[in-house]
C-alpha cells in the first residue's frame, strides 16, 4: 500500500438529529449526559421543525449531515485533482455517523496515517477541544490495534480560498440587498457564541511538561479568530465593492440553558444598528461552513423577525455549502499537512453547553 493509500482525511463536525423524536437523546450528547429541562427540549424541536425535521425520517438527510458528507466528497474530488488521491471521511460528535463508528471504518480500510480537519475554522477550545477529545478516545478505544498517525488541524481561520469564499457570496448578494433596500448598507458578521468560561478561564498546559509544571493560562483565541476572518472577508469583498464601507460583528446562537454566554448578541447590534439611523443590514455568519439550525432558524427566521420589528431589512448571503472556493481552502489545509510529523496532543478537561 502506497503512503497516499494509507493516509485519509477525517473531516468533523458537530452532528444534528435525524428526527424529531431523536432530540432529548441528541441533546444530551450535546451537554455530555447534562439533562435539559423539558422546555429546552420542546423548544429546540420546535425551531428545527420550522427548518424541516419531521417525526420520521424524510427522503434526505438533514441539512448539516447533508452538506457535510458532501463537503467531504467533493475535498475527496478537489484532492485528487490537485495530484493527491486521498480517501476523505466524515464524522460528528454528536449523532450519526458517529466519530467512534467512521474511526473503525477507517481502521478497517487500512489508514495509518490520518489528518483531521474540524468543519470550524475558529479555534474555540469548547468545540475544537471537544472533537480532539472525542476522536483520541476512538483511536484509542482498542490498545490492541494498529497505531494511527495523527495530524489533527485546530483552526485555519485566514485561509485564503476561504476568505475569498465568503468574500465572493458577500459580493453576489451584496448590491442587490442595496438596491432593493435603497441605501448603502452595513455588514454584519457573525459567528456562534461560546460559553463565556470558555474565554474567561482557558488554560493550557505544555505537552510532554514534567509532572508539577504549572499550568499556563492563555486566552481562548476564538473571538480574535472569529474578528480576524470577518476583517479579512470585508478587506476582499471592498476591493470589488468599493460602497462597502462598514462592518459590524456579534455573536450568535447562544445557549438556550446554563450560564452566560459571550456577546454581543445578534439582536443588541441590530437595535444599535437601527438606532445609529441604519434602515437595512446584510448579515453573513462566517463560523459556519454550511446550512444548519443555526443558519436557518436563528438568521432566517428568528433574526429576521427581529429586524422586521425593528424596521430594518435583514438580507444574508447564501452559506458555503457545496462552494468550490470552500473545497479548495480544505485541499490547503490538507496539503500544508501531508508533511509535518503527527502532532502529539496534550488533552484537557472540556465541557459543553446546548
Amino acid at each position: 500500500m502506497s503512503q497516499h493509500d494509507s493516509t485519509a482525511v477525517l473531516l468533523l463536525a458537530h452532528g444534528t438529529p435525524d428526527v424529531l423524536g431523536e432530540m432529548a437523546e441528541y441533546l444530551g450528547k450535546v451537554t455530555g449526559g447534562r439533562a435539559l429541562p423539558q422546555e429546552v427540549v420542546e423548544e429546540l424541536q420546535h425551531r428545527y421543525a420550522e427548518i424541516g425535521l419531521r417525526e420520521t425520517p424524510g427522503a434526505e438527510a438533514p441539512p448539516l449531515t447533508r452538506w457535510t458528507l458532501t463537503q467531504a466528497h467533493l475535498l475527496e474530488q478537489a484532492l485528487a485533482a490537485a495530484g493527491h488521491s486521498l480517501r476523505v471521511y466524515a464524522g460528528m460528535r454528536n449523532w450519526h455517523p458517529y466519530i467512534t463508528d467512521v474511526v473503525a471504518q477507517i481502521r478497517a480500510d487500512g489508514i495509518t496515517r490520518l489528518i483531521a480537519v474540524c468543519l470550524a475554522p475558529q479555534n474555540s477550545r469548547t468545540s475544537i477541544g471537544l472533537y480532539r477529545r472525542a476522536l483520541m478516545a476512538a483511536l484509542d478505544a482498542d490498545p490492541a490495534a494498529a497505531k494511527i498517525d495523527l495530524t489533527f488541524v485546530e483552526e485555519w481561520p485566514e485561509e485564503p480560498a476561504l476568505i475569498e469564499a465568503f468574500a465572493q457570496r458577500l459580493i453576489a448578494v451584496y448590491p442587490r440587498a442595496c438596491s432593493d433596500a435603497g441605501t448603502t448598507l452595513p455588514i454584519l458578521f457573525t459567528a456562534h457564541s461560546v460559553p463565556c468560561r470558555t474565554i474567561m478561564t482557558g488554560e493550557a498546559s505544555i505537552a510532554g511538561a514534567r509532572p508539577g509544571t504549572p499550568i499556563q493560562a492563555t486566552p481562548d483565541p476564538y473571538p480574535v479568530e472569529a474578528k480576524r476572518t470577518a476583517a479579512l472577508v470585508f478587506e476582499i469583498a471592498a476591493k470589488e465593492i468599493p460602497a462597502l464601507k462598514q462592518w459590524f460583528f456579534a455573536f450568535q446562537s447562544q445557549g438556550v440553558a446554563g450560564g452566560p454566554w459571550i456577546g454581543p448578541t445578534v439582536e443588541d447590534t441590530l437595535k444599535a444598528m437601527r438606532d445609529e439611523g441604519h434602515t437595512g443590514v446584510v448579515l453573513q455568519p462566517i463560523g459556519f461552513l454550511c446550512d444548519h439550525v443555526e443558519i436557518l432558524y436563528d438568521i432566517d427566521i428568528a433574526f429576521t423577525e427581529t429586524a422586521r420589528t425593528l424596521d430594518l431589512r435583514l438580507y444574508r448571503p447564501e452559506s458555503l455549502n457545496d462552494s468550490p472556493l470552500l473545497a479548495e481552502a480544505l485541499v490547503d489545509v490538507v496539503i500544508s499537512n501531508l508533511d509535518p510529523s503527527p502532532q502529539t496532543l496534550n488533552l484537557e478537561p472540556q465541557t459543553s453547553a446546548a
